[in-house]
């Protein structure tokens, strides 16, 4: 089969409202963490951890990426948006810790179904523009992050916290949508390998120093990340700030971070993707130092400038995952998300601990400092020469 080359924007614009979709239910946690912790008198070790939960499956993304080779991925991607949204929409009625950990485990399992195979259709359909796609891809996620904090203040202002079950029909009728958009949409080839039988292991040797690399650098930016997603409303509401301000906050840091995932891919395409990185990590740092000393309104342009560069590394780091010379992308993909999930769960615990010893304030800059170290594992990122 001839190489494609075009970019097919309809249908990278429909996975990526896929993308949109999905998110949005996994994005109610972080906003509705300084809710939680109230209501169930846990601390921010016990719910950083619910985070952690939520990850465990993503331990199996490499397993998730040898099964979608052999069966219709779209459907994966069609109907996990449901799944999720049942689980995540049962949060406010969770009658305790254990039934909150559940619900929070079974939306993890349906967005590992999810994030698995959705990267490898963008490759596939993005042709030889595969940081633009990965831009797309992740601008539908971080859109998603900035609508679910909204979303669950406005559950909260109007109905109260243990109603947000209402929001259940509308990921049910998002995947009715996704069904009747994407189910003729053909990318099974997207998995055809050779038709001799893998050799797992020797794939993932392979691509070892690749793998570490992107390891390291997604574990210590991750404290940065950690602290500025996760956690920021349980920052601000400790530091007085009102609880719909906290919103506000989380929602413009990822409003700002979507044009950042949206443009880092691009511009990665143009002047490579190891001194994107490079600029990211260093600014990335200064900026959250920075932030550590301000309070109030004047935080939210800050938050514009951080965002702006805090996740946009996911779509450069998805670029060089998929450019490696492989025809098992979707395992090597699952060997990606299985990493930058396991890093970002330890850091995620790592800063709750922290927080919980030391306070949330002198965490946040511990953070940044932390965040620099990812600066040597982007010197030693091995990246296919771009011309």
């Amino acid at each position: 089969m001839p190489k494609q080359k075009d970019f097919k924007t309809n249908h990278i614009v429909l996975v990526s409202s896929a993308h949109l979709f999905h998110d949005t239910f996994t994005s109610f946690l972080a906003q509705a963490l300084p809710i939680l912790i109230e209501k169930l008198g846990i601390s921010n070790t016990l719910a950083g951890l619910l985070s952690i939960i939520q990850r465990i499956p993503s331990l199996f993304n490499f397993l998730v990426g040898i099964m979608v080779e052999n069966i219709k991925a779209r459907y994966l991607v069609i109907f996990t948006p449901a799944v999720t949204s049942i689980a995540m929409s049962l949060i406010g009625v969770a009658p305790g810790y254990t039934f909150l950990a559940i619900i929070l485990f079974i939306s993890g399992i349906s967005s590992t179904l999810f994030h698995v195979p959705a990267p490898v259709m963008i490759k596939k359909l993005s042709g030889s523009r595969i940081g633009k796609g990965m831009s797309f891809f992740m601008l539908g996620g971080e859109l998603a992050r900035t609508l679910g904090p909204l979303v669950i203040v406005g559950v909260v202002s109007l109905w109260g916290f243990e109603s947000t079950y209402k929001l259940i029909p509308f990921g049910l009728a998002a995947s009715v949508f996704l069904f009747i958009k994407l189910r003729k949409v053909d990318i099974s080839s997207s998995f055809e390998g050779p038709r001799t039988k893998p050799e797992y292991w020797k794939i993932f040797k392979k691509f070892l120093p690749v793998f570490i690399s992107i390891g390291g650098i997604t574990f210590f930016r991750a404290a940065i990340v950690a602290s500025l997603t996760l956690y920021l409303p349980v920052y601000i509401t400790e530091n007085g700030g009102e609880y719909w301000f906290s919103g506000i906050s989380l929602s413009v840091l990822q409003l700002s971070g979507a044009f950042g995932t949206f443009y880092g891919g691009t511009i990665s395409d143009k002047i490579g993707r190891k001194s994107s990185l490079l600029i990211i990590t260093i600014v990335s740092p200064l900026l959250m130092y920075i932030f550590t000393f301000i309070q109030g309104f004047w935080t939210l342009p800050l938050l514009i400038l951080m965002g702006g560069f805090l996740i946009s590394s996911t779509p450069i780091l998805l670029a060089v995952v998929h450019e490696l010379e492989t025809q098992r992308l979707a395992f090597v993909n699952g060997v990606y998300m299985t990493i930058n999930f396991t890093m970002s769960s330890l850091m995620v615990l790592l800063v709750g601990i922290a927080s919980d010893f030391w306070g949330i304030n002198f965490t946040y800059k511990v953070s940044a400092f932390v965040g620099l170290i990812a600066i040597v594992f982007v010197l030693f990122l091995p990246v296919k020469s771009r011309r």
